[in-house]
């Protein structure tokens, strides 16, 4: 029996999320996908913990 797909997720970018993402870029000079990682850590890790605490 052949998997059944699932729904691709489709984004609508925005004005706003571009701009959003060109301020992440200059703010951190992402170059690589370990920027990215890096950036998410600082971004999220806080809000993270605090929920893993509650």
């Amino acid at each position: 029996m052949a998997k059944e797909k699932k729904p691709v997720h489709k984004v609508q970018m925005t004005d706003g999320k571009r701009q959003i993402i060109q301020q992440l870029l200059q703010e951190y000079d992402i170059e690589t996908a370990e920027d990215i990682q890096n950036v998410l850590k600082d971004l999220l890790g806080g809000t993270i913990k605090e929920m893993m605490e509650a």
